[in-house]
C-alpha cells in the first residue's frame, strides 16, 4: 500500500539516496535512456510527482508517459503537473479528463484569455495584449517523491525520446538526489501557487472527453499496445530498475556545490528582467579562468553578452560555442540573429561549431518545428557545469521563465566536455573560421578529409535569403 503524506518519511523513494551533506549528480544524454528514466521513476513514486513543462504532446512517447502518471495516481500517488498554456490547445480533452482523478491536479501557466475563440482568439491576444501572451514558462523539471529531480531541455514528446520518424533532438538531462531536488521542490511550489498560474477547469472546462476517465484509460493502453512504442516499452521493461538507470555516471558531492536556480514565476510583470537565472549564468560564465565550452541551440548573444565573451577571449580564456547549423534549425529568425554575430565572434577568437543537418524536415520562423541540436548547456574551466532549459538568447534572458542546475566536481566537468567533444567531431560538426576575411565550414579531420566549403553547407538559396532577411529585421528582442 502507499504511504499517505503523513506517513511517508526520507526513505520512501526506492533508490540509494545521499546522506543529508551529500547530492548526487547523474549527466543523461541518450534520448531512450531519457525517457526509461522517466517511466521508471514514475513506477517507484510513492508519494508524489510534480511535472513542469513547456511541452507535453499527445503523441506515443507522451502517452506512455501519461499512462504511466496516471497509474501512479491509481495507486495513492498525488500528481501536480504544471504546463505553460502556449501549446496545451491540442491536449486539453485528456488533460481536463486527467485533472477529474481525485489524485491528480493540471494547472496552466499564463493561460490564453480567448481561448473559445482557438488560433483566432490567440492571433487576437498576441496583437492586442502580446505583452502579457510573450511571457512563457520554458522551465522543465520531474520531480519524484521530492527526492529525485530530473531536469534539463527536454520536453516531453516524440522528438525527444528517439520516437519521432522525421528528426529526434540531440538534448541533455541532469537527474539530482538529495538537497537539490528539495530546491526543485521549492521552485515548483512558487510556481504552482503563481497569481500566473490557474487550475485547467477554471480555463478549459469545455473541453472534456465523452467518456471521462475509462474512456481516456482505454485510449492510453491502447496507445502502449500500439506498434510505434515497441522500441520504447521493450528498453522499459528490460531496464526500468530505477537504482540501475541513475548508478551510470553518478557523481556524489557535497550538497552545497549542487545549485538549482530559477526564474520568479512573475519574470517581466514590473517590465523589469528578473536576474536569477541570467545573473546565475553570467557569473558562471564570467569566471572562467581558462575555458568556457558553450552548448546552445539558439545562441544570439545580445551586446552584454558578446562583451563579456570577448572580454574573456581577449584576455586568454578558451570560448567555444556549438549551436545549429541553418541546414539544422527550425528557427530561421534565431539563425539569422546569430549569424549578424558571427564574424565578430570569430574575429574576437572565439571558436563556432555547428552542428549538421540531421534529417529534420519541419520549420518555422519562431515556433520550435525541428532543430537537431536543443542541449542548453556549458561547461567552465573543466569542473563547473550547467544544465537546464536556458538558451543563451535574449527570449531566455528577458521573456521566457527559465531554470537549470549548477554543479562543480571535475568528472561531471569531464562528461560535459566529452559531450561537447563528441557533438563536435567533424563527422557531427562544421568548424567555422574566417579565411581571408571569408566565412567557411570545414568538416576535415587530420589527414584532410573533408569538405571546406564559403557558404552555409547543405542548404537551398532560397532558405540562406530568407535567413539573411530575417536577420536584418528589428526583432532580436523577441528571438
Amino acid at each position: 500500500m502507499a504511504q499517505t503524506e503523513t506517513e511517508a518519511d526520507e526513505t520512501t523513494l526506492v533508490v540509494a539516496l545521499p546522506t543529508g551533506q551529500e547530492a548526487a549528480v547523474s549527466l543523461v544524454s541518450d534520448n531512450l535512456t531519457a525517457f526509461t528514466l522517466r517511466a521508471a521513476s514514475a513506477r517507484a513514486a510513492t508519494r508524489t510527482l510534480d511535472l513542469q513543462y513547456y511541452m507535453w504532446h499527445e503523441d506515443v512517447t507522451g502517452r506512455l508517459l501519461a499512462r504511466e502518471v496516471l497509474r501512479a495516481a491509481e495507486r495513492g500517488v498525488q500528481v501536480r503537473l504544471l504546463l505553460d498554456d502556449l501549446y496545451v490547445r491540442r491536449t486539453e480533452n485528456a488533460l481536463v479528463t486527467l485533472a477529474q482523478h481525485p489524485r491528480i491536479e493540471v494547472r496552466l501557466y499564463n493561460p490564453f484569455h480567448l481561448r473559445r475563440f482557438g488560433t483566432i482568439g490567440n492571433a487576437v491576444e498576441f496583437l492586442f495584449a502580446s505583452y502579457r501572451v510573450n511571457h512563457r514558462m520554458h522551465n522543465k523539471t520531474w520531480i519524484v517523491d521530492g527526492q529525485l529531480a530530473i531536469g534539463g531541455g527536454r520536453n516531453i514528446g516524440d522528438e525527444y525520446f528517439d520516437a519521432s520518424r522525421q528528426f529526434n533532438f540531440r538534448d541533455l538531462d541532469v537527474a539530482v538526489t538529495g538537497r537539490p531536488a528539495r530546491q526543485t521542490v521549492a521552485s515548483f511550489d512558487l510556481y504552482w501557487d503563481s497569481s500566473r498560474v490557474r487550475p485547467i477547469g477554471e480555463v478549459a472546462a469545455a473541453f472534456q472527453s465523452g467518456g471521462g476517465l475509462d474512456e481516456l484509460r482505454h485510449r492510453l493502453d491502447a496507445a502502449a499496445d500500439s506498434g510505434p512504442c515497441a522500441a520504447h516499452r521493450a528498453r522499459l521493461d528490460a531496464s526500468s530498475n530505477l537504482e540501475t538507470l541513475l548508478r551510470k555516471g553518478r557523481v556524489t558531492l557535497p550538497a552545497d556545490k549542487v545549485q538549482v536556480v530559477a526564474d520568479p514565476p512573475d519574470k517581466g510583470g514590473s517590465r523589469r528582467c528578473a536576474p536569477d537565472m541570467l545573473e546565475a549564468v553570467r557569473g558562471a560564465v564570467n569566471s572562467a579562468g581558462h575555458e568556457v565550452l558553450l552548448i546552445s541551440p539558439y545562441f544570439v548573444p545580445g551586446r552584454r553578452a558578446m562583451r563579456s565573451l570577448t572580454a574573456l577571449a581577449r584576455r586568454g580564456v578558451r570560448v567555444a560555442v556549438l549551436t545549429n547549423s541553418l541546414a539544422a534549425t527550425d528557427v530561421l529568425a534565431v539563425h539569422g540573429g546569430y549569424a549578424r554575430h558571427r564574424r565578430r565572434l570569430l574575429r574576437a577568437g572565439i571558436e563556432l561549431h555547428e552542428l549538421k543537418r540531421g534529417g529534420q524536415q519541419g520549420q518555422s520562423l519562431f515556433g520550435s518545428g525541428g532543430a537537431s541540436l536543443h542541449t542548453k548547456a556549458f561547461v567552465v574551466d573543466g569542473e563547473l557545469i550547467f544544465v537546464g532549459s536556458f538558451n543563451l538568447d535574449p527570449r531566455s534572458a528577458h521573456l521566457n521563465t527559465e531554470m537549470g542546475t549548477f554543479a562543480r566536481h571535475p568528472e561531471l566537468g569531464n562528461g560535459l566536455r566529452n559531450e561537447y567533444a563528441r557533438l563536435t567531431d567533424p563527422a557531427r560538426s562544421w568548424a567555422v573560421s574566417l579565411r581571408s576575411g571569408r566565412l567557411t565550414w570545414s568538416d576535415r579531420v587530420e589527414g584532410g578529409k573533408g569538405r571546406m566549403l564559403h557558404r552555409e553547407p547543405d542548404t537551398t538559396p532560397f532558405r540562406r535569403i530568407l535567413a539573411r532577411v530575417l536577420g536584418w529585421l528589428p526583432i532580436e528582442p523577441q528571438l
